[in-house]
């Protein structure tokens, strides 16, 4: 049969049910909906239960690791902020006091910041953008990238339109937001 004989509406009827197996517009409770790829397809309702509690746990997982990353941009920032030193005149160093104690025994000091000297951490105040540090950053882009990709696998879950997965997915931010919200709370510095 020649392509050009065929009339527009064998085309246009050809092309309506193409588009509708692959993206459904209205959400259904088909139970066999594939998710993600055709080789995970519920076939009972035990696999789509199995599928609908792992949409749950992957939400709640979203949820953990944004409030995770709320808590290690704060804990970055108070590092970047604590990094300033003072030297301080007349304050003697833990070895000194250590050696004018007539009590004290021979040995040797290590302190928390190695050779003991006269300064005092500062508190730095947030003035600016805080300077790129490779023991910062690279972490930082490694978090956010699979926090992106697990919210990126439940967007692809919801635009299934599937009733039980985007039911799954709210269920499992709900119960993350539960957990961990009161961690990602906004505080100012």
């Amino acid at each position: 049969m020649d392509m050009s004989s065929m009339s527009s509406t064998d085309s246009q009827s050809t092309s309506n049910t193409t588009m509708s197996s692959m993206m459904s517009n209205v959400f259904t409770t088909i139970t066999s909906t594939p998710l993600y790829s055709t080789a995970w397809t519920p076939a009972t309702t035990g696999s789509y239960a199995g599928t609908c509690i792992f949409l749950i746990v992957l939400a709640t997982i979203s949820r953990c690791l944004a409030a995770g990353k709320h808590l290690l941009e704060h804990r970055w920032l108070d590092n970047e902020l604590n990094r300033r030193y003072v030297s301080v005149r007349g304050t003697p160093t833990e070895v000194e006091r250590i050696n004018s104690d007539s009590r004290a025994k021979t040995g040797t000091l290590i302190t928390e910041r190695g050779v003991e000297e006269h300064v005092r951490v500062v508190r730095r105040k947030r003035k600016g953008v805080v300077p790129w540090r490779f023991s910062v950053d690279l972490p930082r882009a490694a978090y956010v990238m699979v926090l992106s990709g697990v919210q990126y696998l439940l967007m692809l879950a919801v635009m299934t339109f599937n009733v039980g997965y985007f039911m799954s997915v709210m269920g499992g931010i709900f119960l993350g937001e539960l957990l961990v919200g009161r961690y990602a709370q906004l505080e100012e510095h």
